[in-house]
């Protein structure tokens, strides 16, 4: 694109959650900095997932939405008195530009509360989310979601988007995965297995056979990794209980499930040697530290929602007549269950050494497949 930049002085990125759609939201960062190198550019973010972006170096400030503090707003006059100082506080910064990333009513009233004078988001957002906004932008919902917001950055600068997914890790935390002797002092596959969503999940007890293969010698009594590390929340377990078991019989799988906060989990990922995981969070941070991936899809679209630039590390199995609805469980789990150990297994192998390029990466053209 061309034209003249504007000259801005303060941006708000608005993109509260969630933890998955924070994490592959840089690129827009990455393009009002590369354009609007003088701007301090802040993020309004669910306080919850500050951590994914709070070292990230083209943030100036994260500006932190307690959605659990300011829930249920509308009851309690407390709580209502606090969202009102709460965006209160949001105006005063005065931002020049905000774009609203979300895409929701929640998100498109956060932007309008700001006052600025350019607030850009989707024409066609969900929930008359557009209330808010005096520059609405076409984003076919087709398109997958980070092309979709670079639609807005592209926007606001007239200039090309940059397509940088690069994530930053504590550095705190990186030094703590690096002293952490479970780990194998090197090379470990980091696992994980769970999803808010049942129909998203692949069988644990599948990715149990997975990780003992990960383990076991080779000929010449090599191995493919040293460690396995399993992560989810607290709230999970039961959904892994046939990898706690591994876990208990086996040292070198290291349970870290509702062991970990987001910080310690980038850094995990960060210095893993191959992330395996259902659709979630963990995926897309695979692809902002550029590991190497296999990502299980089922119910949802990998051209909307899968690891962008990344297509080729999905296992899908499709078939004629399905329908993408990930809060069907029923309908997902048959859909996951199609994948097969044998099919993962051969991805692990075939990535025990991984050769791919560098990011940032162009989005590829289709849907891997197996």
């Amino acid at each position: 694109m061309s034209g003249q930049r504007p000259q801005v002085e303060r941006i708000l990125i608005i993109r509260p959650s969630a933890l998955g759609d924070v994490c592959r939201t840089v690129p827009v960062l990455a393009t009002l900095k590369r354009h609007c190198p003088g701007a301090r550019i802040d993020w309004l973010v669910q306080d919850t997932f500050a951590a994914a972006i709070e070292h990230h170096p083209d943030l100036g400030h994260v500006v932190p939405f307690s959605r659990a503090a300011l829930a249920g707003w509308w009851r309690s006059p407390a709580t209502f008195s606090a969202l009102v100082r709460w965006l209160g506080s949001i105006r005063r910064d005065r931002y020049d530009l905000a774009l609203d990333c979300q895409g929701l009513l929640r998100s498109g009233l956060f932007a309008l509360a700001t006052r600025a004078p350019r607030r850009i988001g989707y024409a066609n957002a969900e929930e008359m989310g557009w209330i808010g906004l005096n520059e609405r932008i076409d984003a076919p919902m087709s398109e997958h979601t980070v092309d979709r917001m670079l639609r807005l950055a592209a926007a606001a600068t007239r200039a090309e988007p940059v397509r940088d997914m690069h994530l930053h890790a504590s550095p705190i935390e990186r030094a703590a995965v690096a002293a952490d002797p479970r780990l194998g002092g090197g090379r470990y596959a980091l696992i994980a297995p769970t999803s808010r969503w049942p129909g998203k999940l692949w069988p644990a007890e599948r990715f149990a056979e997975i990780a003992a293969a990960m383990l076991q010698e080779r000929t010449g009594g090599a191995r493919r990794f040293d460690a396995v590390a399993i992560v989810g929340a607290e709230s999970e377990r039961g959904q892994v209980g046939p990898l706690l078991e591994l876990a208990q019989r086996d040292r070198r799988v290291v349970d870290l499930v509702g062991r970990t906060t987001i910080a310690r989990l980038m850094a995990l990922i960060e210095s893993s040697s191959l992330v395996i995981a259902n659709d979630s969070a963990a995926v897309h941070m695979a692809v902002g530290f550029d590991r190497p991936i296999i990502a299980l899809y089922g119910p949802t679209d990998v051209t909307r929602v899968g690891p962008y630039g990344r297509a080729s590390t999905v296992v899908q199995v499709l078939r004629e007549g399905d329908v993408f609805d990930h809060k069907n469980a029923v309908r997902g789990r048959a859909m996951m269950e199609r994948i097969t150990v044998a099919m993962v297994e051969q991805r692990v192998f075939d990535t025990a050494t991984p050769q791919h390029a560098a990011l940032p990466r162009q989005p590829e053209p289709s849907v891997g497949r197996t």
